[in-house]
């Protein structure tokens, strides 16, 4: 018997609210996306014949239902999802298109999210797909944030990442606390206090506090992030939040206020009207918000051949559920979802921003400049201390982590193969788990191509077959790889931009 309860029709409402509040806000901002002055929104802008506007901030998170329904919650891993990634995401824009370039060419989640990725990494393609983790683990921040890491790592690092940990975590725990101060501060809880998104959202509430105009704290907070430049997750999570406090629980001003921030208008939009969704439940949100849009979902940034995708809000939020019961059964601290009344204690509650030190370490302190092999009865990480691309002449640091091993003593003989003008400090090491961490020292001779892939041979302790892993080196120095992304620029038309998007989409879909 679990100590919590959410009643299924309860729940329901909330996560049918959460996606037609995410269809209402990203459908009202797409208009006006990528321009950094203030608007002056009050409804759609454009004749919308009853559908929602297409949106990669919604169909994005409907591959990852298809991850879990297939294969399962307890084998989601970030190389999984970037393949899901690779394989049915099509949109090509910013850090999606170099986190998929990267995948491809080997350098796996969490490396592709941070190579090649400098000017994208905080971007806002992550923060704004947290709402499948969110609802399939309703009240359940820690868990909806582990997650979102996993997600957030295919394309983001750094305040990347802990955007969408933060939006994971404030959109799960609002589907047990309807407090929108204390949502906040659980959210906050989730990601480092020195984080430039804490520090942006910290500053709006500081801003509200004050009862300072929202227009103005809009100015505050695009000062306070001006380094950064445009399109990055702090300014744009905390326009949200400009959004969501400053409506005072009024759903027409959340996502008006969001949006009239401008930048990166359907996320912020998308975002504020989730969150309102979730808080209110689909029964009330302002009929006149609902009715131009329908109940569809458009896709632009997937390919929805043959996937079998959810076509309407109601079909996605039926499969959300029955993915969060199955949920249930792995994860023993989730809420029970059954047909009695909700029944949730104060203790839970107070419980949603308390973090263990194991929790705390998972979320801030996991590498993104790592791989992972997945070996037959362990696992190795491959860590690079000085960045993954190099030059002729370097010599760059690789630290060894073995995990995952039935037993701490056993032991695993690795043998580097280098290229002819390569050096290594120890190309022979010996790996025992309980011996910690080892590095080695490389120096590159020459590149004969923009990646080369070093044969590392392993023997394992007990077993006559060695194992061959290939780690990838890029030549700093290089042809810039081609990442096929199609930037999104501030000063085009929006409208442009989105027929840009559905050109590319449909080449590839015809092709």
């Amino acid at each position: 018997m679990r100590p919590w309860n959410l009643n299924i029709d309860d729940y329901r409402n909330k996560v049918l609210g959460c996606w037609a509040g995410k269809n209402i806000g990203g459908t009202l901002g797409t208009p006006v996306e990528g321009q950094r002055k203030t608007h002056d929104v009050k409804f759609y802008l454009h004749n919308i014949n009853g559908d929602p506007l297409p949106n990669d901030d919604l169909d994005i998170q409907l591959i990852w239902l298809k991850a879990v329904e297939e294969q399962g919650i307890g084998h989601i891993t970030p190389r999984l999802l970037g393949e899901y990634w690779i394989n049915y995401v099509i949109g090509p824009w910013n850090e999606y298109g170099v986190g998929a370039c990267n995948i491809r060419n080997g350098f796996i989640p969490p490396m592709s999210g941070c190579l090649n990725n400098e000017r994208w990494y905080a971007s806002n393609g992550a923060w704004i797909r947290a709402e499948v983790w969110a609802s399939m683990f309703p009240g359940s921040p820690a868990l909806a944030a582990h997650y979102a890491w996993m997600d957030a790592c295919i394309d983001h690092c750094g305040d990347g990442i802990f955007a969408e940990i933060f939006t994971a975590a404030l959109e799960s725990a609002a589907y047990v606390e309807n407090d929108l101060r204390k949502l906040i501060n659980i959210a906050l809880a989730h990601i480092p206090a020195d984080s430039r998104v804490a520090r942006a959202v910290k500053l709006v509430c500081d801003c509200y506090d004050k009862k300072i105009d929202y227009r103005e704290t809009r100015e505050l907070v695009m000062k306070d992030s001006a380094d950064l430049g445009w399109f990055q997750a702090p300014a744009n999570v905390a326009f949200a939040i400009i959004g969501l406090l400053y409506s005072e629980g009024d759903f027409e001003k959340a996502v008006c206020y969001a949006v009239n921030c401008g930048d990166d208008t359907d996320c912020t939009g998308g975002l504020a009207g989730a969150v309102m969704g979730i808080m209110m439940g689909a029964d009330k949100i302002p009929e006149k918000w609902l009715e131009p849009i329908g109940h569809g979902i458009k896709t632009v940034a997937v390919n929805p051949i043959s996937l079998f995708l959810p076509e309407t809000i109601e079909e996605l939020t039926e499969r959300v559920i029955q993915a969060a019961i199955q949920n249930t059964v792995h994860f023993i601290d989730l809420p029970a979802i059954t047909s009695e009344p909700t029944s949730i204690s104060e203790e839970v509650k107070a419980n949603l921003g308390v973090l263990t030190p194991e929790v705390r370490h998972d979320l801030w302190e996991r590498r993104s400049n790592e791989i992972t092999f997945d070996l037959p009865y362990a696992k190795l990480a491959v860590i690079y201390e000085d960045g993954a691309a190099v030059r002729t002449g370097d010599t760059f640091k690789l630290t060894f982590h073995l995990s995952s091993l039935p037993y701490n003593n056993q032991v695993m003989h690795g043998t580097l193969v280098l290229p002819e003008g390569w050096s290594s400090s120890a190309p022979g090491i010996i790996l025992r788990q309980v011996c910690g961490d080892t590095t080695i020292s490389i120096t590159a001779g020459a590149f004969t191509k923009n990646i080369m892939y070093i044969p590392m041979e392993l023997q394992l302790s007990g077993r006559m077959a060695p194992v061959r892993i290939y780690i990838p080196i890029q030549f700093a120095e290089g042809t810039r790889l081609d990442c096929r992304a199609l930037e999104v620029l501030p000063e085009d038309n929006i409208f442009a931009t989105h027929d840009r998007r559905k050109a590319h989409h449909e080449a590839i879909v015809n092709k």
